[in-house]
């Protein structure tokens, strides 16, 4: 094999296996710092969601099979973004973080196949960690959540919502 073959080889292997760590290297003026403690409370899955919940949802799948229950929680003055043991989302996508969304219904108000979202609808509140499985976000105080009627599962990079859940009273 010549050399350019192999080199453009390698280059799509790279952006291949590398391709889901990728982070912006600008900030997008609808993230929030990523928040070091209580991100992804590592929490036993039959201790989340005895706290009374403010809000709770269902995911319906947006450009990949999204599914489980979302609830919004309050604990000691913080609000969390609780995902239960039956959340499930595609391990497609690079850069897949959680949002707050100001739609009450994110894949409803907008086109497949991607579900692309616009600026200024929609807060980023943390990456995801894991694409299944019971998991928890701190909300940051700076978040208004009387402005957003949705959480979603969001490819930065590619602007496509894996899925959403509209937030109803708990």
């Amino acid at each position: 094999m010549k050399l350019p073959n192999r080199l453009a080889l390698l280059l799509i292997l790279f952006l291949a296996v590398g391709c889901n760590s990728l982070q912006p290297e600008t900030p997008n003026e609808n993230t929030t710092p990523p928040i070091d403690s209580n991100t992804n409370v590592k929490s036993d899955p039959n201790t989340l969601g005895q706290k009374p919940a403010i809000k709770v949802g269902s995911f319906v799948s947006g450009e990949h099979a999204t599914q489980g229950s979302v609830r919004l929680v309050s604990e000691k003055g913080q609000t969390f973004i609780e995902l239960d043991s039956n959340f499930k989302t595609s391990e497609l996508g690079p850069d897949l973080v959680v949002i707050l969304h100001r739609s009450p219904d994110v894949i409803g108000s907008t086109n497949p196949p991607a579900y692309p979202i616009k600026e200024g609808d929609y807060v980023v509140v943390a990456p995801l960690r894991q694409f299944s499985g019971t998991q928890r976000y701190l909300i940051p105080d700076s978040i208004n959540l009387a402005e957003y009627k949705s959480v979603g599962i969001w490819c930065r990079k590619f602007n496509a919502t894996f899925g959403a859940a509209v937030l109803q009273s708990g």
